[in-house]
């Protein structure tokens, strides 16, 4: 992407996050600057005047990143590596036939104790062009959020300091999960500025197929367990609190996919002629969900909540001190009411949870027929929690279906099928992953926490878990390591959809928030 015009500069700009240096400094004042920081080249220069982070990441941005497309999606990782490289960064491309390739790279600091891995992904999800008000791969800057028509404007325009902070970048990846990519390599480059020393060795796992469920990850780990050895497992991704205060977060439901057909007649019959007696399997599939979940989102599968594990004390303790953030959801969602009987948002996510993510059966408004339709689909996934399995999971719910009559089937029945079983119902599941938790009076937990409220005080909100999923089970199951999340992303980034965006104050934030812990978890963490 060509970008010539001037602007401010990100990286220069002090957020109301911000680190005092001097209390990094005093942090990370037992070590030495690393030798790799110290001689490593200036990161690429942006184009005459104009702000360095902002250029880097719109040039990022313009790469195309979904993971099955297999040209662009090994771009990005060359592209990835090249800006390590620049930065003195020890760079590695592992390969897996298949697969994107994981970038790694690692910065040693002379006399550090601690190994810290970055975990972050560089593939986003798939576009629909039509549906975004600009290219998706083609990074536009606004003057605040689309929904309140702000406009494009050009790059030199972004103001240094507060007047810029409600301004946005608009691409695919913006938020999730190249800002934080960005957010962490512009956090080195402003420790080596102000010459303040990394307190631990750090480690960088940058993955390109987390979006698809990250199916290969586990072999690389596991391929090359002795690089990814360290003492504790950053992942980099996700939303800041509601509150837009930063917040540490130390676990992730789990996920699991499932698709269900259920049958009608072999081909659409006139609802006159047929309508009350050949089986509707709409309305069957409507009486089915139904019986999954009621109207306040609790899952009514016999023995659903049974694995799942207990809040700790602490758990308690942080969920209680988290801010409200019910009321305001409530007006931005233009929503009059909320699931799960009055508990609050962070209640309910360390809840199991059921959602219906689409259905269809024949046709609504101009394309409604007056007929019985053939079949009906729903879509579904199950977000678990602390000590759920997907296959438990998968156990209640065909029990389930079996004690009200279903006969369950994993292949596509023929007409012969369809005919000897009065009730029949196709499951196709996703392969899914666990819930991961770690516990808040960890070392390692401890640590981060004291490293961030040094640099943000007060503001630091402390979640047991994210709504979201993120495989952080894998990584617990596979490298034996402790690990938390540290999230960026504006929680209104149009993650997923249309119109993903980053938030320029959280762009400024993300790398303070950084910075602080790379220069002060050392320290903390002894």
């Amino acid at each position: 992407m060509n970008i010539s015009r001037r602007t401010q500069n990100v990286t220069g700009t002090r957020s109301s996050v911000g680190i005092p240096l001097v209390v990094s400094l005093l942090v990370g004042a037992f070590f030495l600057l690393p030798a790799a920081c110290r001689k490593a080249p200036a990161p690429p220069a942006a184009a005459e005047g104009v702000d360095p982070v902002l250029a880097e990441l719109a040039d990022f941005l313009a790469i195309p990143n979904v993971a099955s497309d297999a040209p662009n999606i090994r771009r990005n990782a060359g592209h990835l590596a090249g800006l390590m490289r620049a930065r003195g960064i020890d760079v590695r491309l592992l390969e897996h036939e298949g697969a994107p390739p994981v970038v790694y790279g690692e910065i040693a600091a002379p006399g550090a104790r601690r190994t810290l891995l970055v975990y972050a992904h560089y593939d986003g999800q798939p576009v629909d062009p039509a549906r975004w008000a600009s290219d998706p791969w083609t990074p536009v800057l606004r003057s605040g959020r689309l929904e309140d028509g702000a406009p494009v404007v050009p790059l030199d325009s972004l103001p240094e300091g507060p007047d810029g902070d409600e301004w946005r970048l608009y691409a695919r990846g913006a938020s999730d999960d190249k800002g934080t990519i960005i957010a962490f390599l512009a956090a080195l480059d402003r420790l080596q500025a102000d010459g303040i020393p990394l307190s631990v060795n750090v480690k960088m796992l940058f993955e390109g197929e987390e979006e698809v469920g990250s199916p290969h990850l586990e072999s690389v780990l596991r391929a090359h367990s002795a690089l990814f050895r360290a003492d504790g497992l950053l992942l980099c991704d996700g939303p800041v609190h509601q509150t837009r205060r930063p917040q540490i977060v130390f676990g992730a439901r789990g996920v699991m996919g499932l698709e269900m057909t259920v049958y009608g007649p072999a081909r659409a019959l006139h609802s006159g002629h047929y309508g009350n007696w050949a089986p509707n399997p709409a309305a069957q599939l409507a009486g089915l969900i139904s019986s999954l979940r009621d109207d306040q989102g609790k899952v009514l599968v016999p023995g659903y909540y049974d694995d799942v594990r207990p809040l700790s004390a602490s758990e308690k303790e942080a969920l209680e001190k988290a801010p409200r953030v019910e009321e305001d959801l409530l007006r931005e969602f233009a929503l009059s009411w909320s699931e799960g009987s009055g508990a609050r948002l962070e209640e309910l996510i360390m809840r199991p949870a059921l959602n219906v993510r689409g259905l269809l059966s024949g046709g609504v408004a101009e394309k409604a027929a007056n007929a019985v339709p053939p079949e009906a689909r729903a879509s579904i996934d199950f977000r678990l929690v602390a000590d759920q399995t997907p296959a438990r999971v998968r156990e209640l719910v065909e029990a389930h279906l079996r004690s009200l009559g279903w006969t369950v089937v994993h292949d596509a029945p023929g007409e012969d099928a369809r005919r000897r079983a009065p009730r029949l119902i196709h499951l196709e599941w996703e392969s899914g992953y666990p819930a991961y938790r770690a516990p808040l009076d960890a070392p390692f937990s401890q640590a981060l926490v004291r490293s961030l409220v040094q640099a943000v005080g007060g503001s630091l909100v402390v979640m047991p878990a994210l709504g979201g999923s993120i495989p952080m089970e894998l990584f617990d199951r596979v490298l034996s390591v402790p690990i938390a999340l540290l999230p960026i992303a504006n929680h209104d980034n149009n993650q997923h959809g249309p119109d993903e965006n980053l938030r320029i104050r959280n762009l400024r934030e993300g790398i303070t928030l950084h910075a602080a812990l790379l220069s002060g978890l050392g320290a903390a963490w002894e």
